[in-house]
């Protein structure tokens, strides 16, 4: 089992994090991204670097995720994609992806889209803070707890 990172978007912080948590579990953790990213010299972690180009991040992860790894990410089309596959995904802010929450998780991001394109929403998310650094840190311990049986 292995950390896959959508590492374009996702926060330093949680990047650091992750770099923590595969040193000291020996998991591996590759972050996927489409411009150089910067690692820690460990066997532990590593950076694929992918082309630019509209979801090509993202069609990576899925073809390289098998079941039982872990993919973080913010994107819920590519979170759904893991979970078919038998993977698990997890949002930087600490919501898990499960089958059991993925469809509705997709139906509630493809209308909060077409209220944003009609404007009757504007602006995005809050900003990362300390809350969801935590609830990311406690899912991730669940997830190298359960890796580790």
């Amino acid at each position: 089992m292995q950390v896959w990172v959508d590492a374009d978007a996702c926060p330093a912080e949680i990047k650091e994090l992750l770099f923590r948590a595969a040193k000291r579990t020996q998991i591996k953790v590759t972050l996927v991204a489409n411009q150089p990213m910067r690692t820690p010299r460990s066997e532990y972690v590593d950076s694929l670097l992918v082309p630019a180009g509209l979801n090509v991040a993202d069609q990576r992860i899925v073809e390289l995720t098998e079941e039982g790894d872990l993919v973080v990410t913010a994107d819920i089309p590519l979170a759904a994609q893991v979970v078919e596959k038998g993977g698990q995904a997890l949002n930087p802010r600490g919501a898990l992806y499960t089958a059991e929450n993925i469809g509705q998780r997709l139906a509630v991001r493809d209308l909060m889209d077409d209220l944003r394109g009609e404007g009757q929403i504007t602006g995005g998310p809050a900003n990362f803070n300390a809350k969801d650094r935590q609830a990311f840190a406690n899912q991730l311990d669940r997830w190298l707890t359960a890796a580790k049986k």
